[in-house]
């Protein structure tokens, strides 16, 4: 007589008295940081989409030092459409990622945190 096994998915399910009946927190917190260093590739493009983006957003441009009595640098106008703008539209902009971080800390409530840093560049065929 053979004995033939069971594969696993076909045993029946764990018992629901073993399932906690409430979510269980651990008291894990973590943050992601994405950091983007762009560089500037059209400065006329930058400024140009930069003076539009300050008209429709003035709050977000006059945290970046820009006022009607102001004109916007070009370190302003990049910072602007990068707080604005996805990596993917600030290409159209004039601008393109020269390297991408994610910067992640994860932490318990006893334990030190725990930081990881991941870095790339994107290739440079674009």
């Amino acid at each position: 007589m053979s004995h033939r096994l069971t594969h696993p998915s076909l045993l029946p399910a764990v018992p629901a008295q073993e399932i906690p009946r409430r979510p269980l927190s651990l008291g894990v917190h973590v943050q992601r940081i994405q950091i983007d260093d762009l560089v500037v590739t059209d400065h006329r493009l930058v400024l140009a989409h930069a003076r539009t983006a300050a008209r429709q957003d003035p709050d977000t441009a006059a945290l970046l030092g820009h006022s009607p009595t102001t004109p916007l640098t070009l370190q302003a106008a990049a910072a602007l459409l990068a707080a604005l703008h996805t990596p993917d539209e600030l290409t159209d902009m004039g601008m393109h990622p020269a390297r991408h971080t994610t910067r992640t800390t994860a932490a318990t409530q006893h334990r030190n945190p725990v930081v990881l840093e991941l870095s790339d560049a994107p290739d440079q065929d674009h």
